[in-house]
């Protein structure tokens, strides 16, 4: 095995070659690999899709041992642990999943020094008897995943993962790793203390994925958005999310009639069928996941083409990791978000249900960091990246507002007809209620308060909701106007409402973007091959039928952009084909030679 090779420089590269198929580190891969082989703890900052797994699966191949992974999800587990063997690794998972017998095979293989990587949950990890157990085996590393999830500030706190903290003080001689895609300062500090890692050392990667398009769009009739972007993707793989259960099944129902292959993925459904979705998404046979951002997928699908998210996340973590889900491959992917005034305060609501009032303090925070990034009118990633402390110093060219900027109007007319109504009805109500007045609404409420008296009941009718809803997030990202998230959300003047309201400023803002498609012209990547598409097609269908035979998902075989390569430089021998990235030598000997006939046939064929 790889583990009992000699220690010498170029060991975790001949291991990233000759079992995962890759000629190159990428990122901080070599220095973290490094630091954990020399026995170092170590805390990973990098983005979905810039390949942290390799950062301790190379090193629990390098080290004699077994590495324990902790990850929160059973679906994720057995997604990881299937791509490995098919590398010809030795990993398997223990969890709730497997049948007594099972669990006591594994066990076994433990103590025989069998087992290269052990996937667990972090509340099965933590029980007394499995602690025991480990401290009798020989522990190359402890990786725990998705490490945000033991912060309070994390997007995903999960109080079984604060228990993790105790595994520097049992293991004192086993190096950890932890590591995450999101984690904005406060969730760092936060991790690191709560696992102990004092005297780990930090690695902190870019969160740029500069393959994805951000675009963000007003909610106007979102059925049909949807279906409109979903006709400019037809037959890509993706996901759309939505706040509940309910909506989720609705969308569903929506596009199965539109004739698209969709299903519902929510806490509401059975394991079974939750099961049976996420396998068939897989495997290509579900074009379209629809499912709750509350509910996590735990996918590690590569050639998701487009991430929809139907209604506003409640924080930038969640945005980034559920768009992060697209384009893991690194080719070409969409992130589209329509945006409503309404979804503030279903959002809203729903953090208000929780009990832990310094959690749901924390919650409303990010909330509020999620409207202010919907609402920018500078670049669109600029804005992602700044949340998590990354400064970049120009516009990104491949996101809505770089690729084609808002139609800017004189709005001093109207943000005066706006702040004014918020100085006649005292700063005492909320947008929906200023935006009815503005319009003449003749609804009860505004009767029996008398606001249809007002000198600015009205004089806003020649506007719709949308595009007055639209003036006031601008105002409130630009600091004319502040919204009182703690108290119901009304809004306020700010000192800056002066100048505007006597007519000393002139403000450009924004008009109202309905569109859901926008003119993109992505930069040239590598990726990028001329290749031949009748070809991929061919080898396409050639892994379906393989993986099927095998029961894995396609792009486990292989992925989409290892195809492109073989259908870009058409590989016929041995030798070419382990060129190809994602060839390693175990998947040579198991699928190279069937590829190199489909491509010969091909060949012969022209």
């Amino acid at each position: 095995m790889v583990s009992e090779m000699a220690t010498t420089e170029m060991q975790p590269l001949e291991i990233l070659s000759n079992v995962f198929g890759y000629s190159e580190f990428r990122l901080q891969q070599r220095e973290i690999i490094q630091a954990v082989i020399n026995g170092k703890d170590a805390f990973v900052l990098m983005p979905t899709g810039g390949g942290k797994s390799l950062c301790y699966q190379i090193p629990a191949l390098y080290l004699n041992g077994v590495a324990v992974v902790v990850s929160p999800l059973i679906s994720l587990m057995k997604d990881q642990v299937d791509a490995l063997r098919l590398n010809g690794v030795k990993a398997e998972y223990y969890n709730s999943s497997l049948t007594g017998n099972e669990a006591r095979q594994i066990i076994s293989r433990l103590h025989n020094d069998d087992i290269d990587l052990l996937y667990v949950a972090p509340e099965r990890l933590m029980h007394a008897d499995f602690i025991g157990m480990l401290q009798n085996i020989s522990l190359s590393l402890i990786a725990i995943d998705e490490a945000h999830c033991v912060s309070q500030w994390g997007h995903d706190f999960r109080p079984e993962y604060v228990q993790l903290g105790s595994l520097r003080c049992v293991f004192p001689a086993v190096p950890v790793v932890a590591l995450t895609a999101t984690a904005d300062l406060q969730t760092r500090k936060d991790i690191i203390e709560r696992l102990c890692l004092f005297d780990a050392t930090t690695f902190i990667s870019s969160f740029d994925r500069p393959n994805i398009h951000y675009a963000v769009v007003d909610k106007h009739k979102p059925k049909e958005q949807l279906l409109n972007f979903l006709s400019e993707h037809h037959g890509g793989s993706g996901i759309v999310y939505a706040l509940s259960r309910k909506r989720v099944d609705e969308i569903t129902k929506m596009l199965v009639d539109a004739k698209i292959n969709a299903a519902s993925y929510h806490a509401g459904l059975s394991d079974k069928v939750r099961s049976q979705v996420q396998n068939k998404f897989l495997n290509d046979d579900i074009q379209v996941v629809v499912a709750t951002v509350a509910f996590g997928m735990g996918i590690d699908k590569p050639n998701v083409r487009f991430v929809f998210h139907y209604d506003l996340p409640k924080n930038i973590e969640s945005y980034y990791q559920e768009t992060g889900r697209a384009g893991r491959d690194g080719l070409p992917a969409d992130a589209m978000l329509l945006f409503g005034y309404g979804d503030i305060a279903i959002a809203r609501g729903l953090i208000e249900k929780g009990s832990n009032q310094e959690q749901k303090r924390i919650e409303i925070h990010k909330l509020n960091a999620m409207v202010s990034y919907a609402e920018p009118l500078t670049c669109r990633r600029r804005a992602l990246l700044a949340y998590f402390g990354e400064v970049s110093a120009v516009d990104c060219g491949n996101c809505d507002i770089c690729l084609n900027p808002p139609d800017k109007y004189d709005a001093t007319e109207d943000a005066q007809k706006l702040l004014s109504c918020v100085y006649r009805v005292q700063q005492r109500y909320g947008a929906k209620h200023i935006i009815d007045v503005l319009r003449g609404s003749h609804n009860q409420r505004i009767l029996d308060l008398g606001h249809d008296k007002l000198s600015t009941y009205g004089i806003g009718s020649d506007k719709k909701q949308d595009e007055w809803g639209c003036l006031v997030r601008q105002l409130v990202h630009l600091g004319y106007l502040y919204q009182d998230v703690e108290n119901y959300s009304v809004l306020k003047l700010t000192e800056m409402s002066r100048k505007v309201l006597t007519g000393k400023e002139i403000l450009f803002l924004a008009r109202l973007r309905v569109k859901t498609s926008v003119k993109k012209e992505l930069k040239k990547r590598a990726l990028d091959l001329d290749y031949d598409h009748v070809l991929m097609d061919r080898l396409r269908i050639l892994r379906k039928k393989i993986a099927k035979d095998d029961s894995v998902p396609p792009y486990v075989v292989f992925s989409d952009s290892t195809l492109m390569e073989m259908a870009f430089y058409l590989p016929t021998h041995e030798q070419s084909m382990l060129k190809m990235n994602g060839v390693g030598k175990h998947k040579m000997d198991k699928y190279g030679s069937r590829f190199i006939e489909e491509i010969l046939a091909y060949c012969d064929i022209d």
